[in-house]
């Protein structure tokens, strides 16, 4: 039976190539690709317009915004590429889970992913309830899509 009401946005996890999942993220955005096209038209034909020929592939950065964990994953990745100098490229898989968090509903596979800026949080002493966030913007090689059979 299909369903009528879309899923929310709110459940969702992200894994590193490791196998953890580096929870606590409050956002994710950015997924996307887009096709370039390219304009082509024969000098001979009869037609008077060009065609569309699809080219290269380009992938949107994505951003994950999480508040200060006491989790290592993240700044150990880090670490491999702005201290150590290598370019640690993992997949990460974000997945979007149903309200009971026990089906995946869809699956976003970065493939090659890696680091490519960093933010720290905003830290200020006025005695506010704001959470210590970090951003991580990731680059990415290609981008699988599943969608998680019923």
């Amino acid at each position: 039976m299909a369903r009528d009401v879309p899923y929310p946005s709110f459940n969702f996890l992200v894994e590193f190539s490791t196998g953890n999942v580096s929870g606590g993220f409050s956002d994710v955005s950015g997924l996307g690709s887009e096709i370039t096209v390219a304009e082509y038209r024969n000098g001979n034909s009869k037609e008077n317009h060009v065609q569309k020929v699809p080219g290269l592939r380009k992938n949107n950065d994505v951003t994950l915004k999480r508040g200060i964990v006491n989790s290592k994953d993240l700044l150990d990745w880090l670490k491999e590429v702005t201290e150590q100098g290598t370019l640690a490229k993992r997949n990460v898989t974000i997945t979007l889970q149903d309200e009971t968090h026990e089906r995946d509903i869809q699956k976003w596979v970065l493939i090659n992913a890696f680091p490519m800026k960093y933010t720290g949080p905003t830290l200020a002493a006025k005695g506010g309830t704001d959470v210590a966030m970090e951003e991580l913007v990731v680059a990415y090689e290609a981008m699988r899509f599943e969608q998680v059979e019923n």
